[in-house]
């Protein structure tokens, strides 16, 4: 249990220090635009990795409500993986081939 901890609390730091990573500043361009959602994408990825785990390692140690909280979480963070996901697809569509 304390070596799935310690991983645990290593994608949790690795996922900190992505998100810490990125730009303060709008992106300059599409290119910019596109490489910015790619590392968000990645983020939200980790993230929803994070609460899976949370929620099969904890789910039959917490009250109802709680599991559901982090279950509703869960999906969540599933979706805007999704959401991120769609957006580079339509940007990689998009993208000016001259480019």
């Amino acid at each position: 249990m304390r070596e799935a901890r310690g991983v645990r609390m290593a994608e949790i730091q690795a996922l900190l220090d992505a998100v810490a990573g990125l730009p303060g500043t709008r992106p300059a361009g599409p290119a910019e635009a596109e490489v910015l959602l790619a590392r968000l994408r990645s983020a939200a990825a980790r993230w929803a990795d994070v609460l899976y785990e949370a929620n099969e390692g904890a789910r039959r140690q917490l009250p109802p409500r709680a599991e559901a909280a982090l279950r509703l979480a869960f999906r969540r963070a599933e979706d805007s993986y999704v959401e991120l996901e769609i957006a580079l697809r339509d940007c990689t569509e998009h993208r000016d081939p001259a480019l």
